[in-house]
């Protein structure tokens, strides 16, 4: 059986977390992988490990063993909930799970920068996960000036087996129900 791997690609608050862990649920034999989740376990119990500056190259360990575990021990699709906005990450990514001989599907959530500001405004989100910043209206003004950057560009056509863009919450149904046609199309179950 083939499998797939979901990439979502977007800033803090576009709602990469919360469609992840639907299609997750719709997605039969899927597992989210989330990065948040292994920087608040590393931010509660191993805090003495982390770099005082520079990557965090504990939290890419700890995803990356993970990540490895789930390709090579079982036989589930993968679903990498994560920014991953660096354009050559991702097809350094992307290039790594072809190898293992996975479809790629990147969800590109291209939400208005005034509604990830709003979002930010009420969130309730545990900043647990937090290394440097303080609020997660640090992390989108960060988010927002790295996007001037050279190698922080939205995906496009050809970067991956498959690419969807999520421009509102109306969008996720149909991406949801897209991505399970594709599992479908595999042989895989959806």
């Amino acid at each position: 059986m083939q499998r797939l791997v979901i990439i979502t690609v977007g800033k803090t608050h576009s709602g990469k977390t919360t469609f992840a862990k639907a299609l997750e649920q719709q997605l039969h034999n899927s597992l989210v992988i989330d990065q948040d989740n292994h920087a608040e376990f590393i931010n509660t119990y191993y805090q003495a490990l982390l770099p005082k500056q520079g990557p965090n190259t504990i939290k890419y360990a700890i995803t990356q063993t993970i990540v490895d575990y789930a390709v090579h021990q079982t036989n589930l699709h993968l679903i990498l909930c994560n920014s991953n906005r660096a354009h050559q990450g991702r097809l350094d990514l992307i290039a790594h799970f072809r190898n293992q001989g996975f479809i790629s599907i990147l969800v590109h959530f291209d939400l208005p920068d005034h509604v990830l500001q709003a979002r930010v405004a009420v969130s309730q989100r545990s900043t647990a996960i937090f290394r440097s910043a303080s609020t997660f209206e640090e992390v989108l003004i960060r988010q927002q000036a790295e996007s001037h950057h050279d190698d922080v560009i939205a995906p496009i056509e050809g970067e991956a087996d498959h690419l969807f863009v999520i421009q509102n919450a109306d969008d996720v149904r149909s991406v949801t129900q897209a991505i399970i046609r594709i599992a479908k199309s595999l042989g895989a179950s959806g």
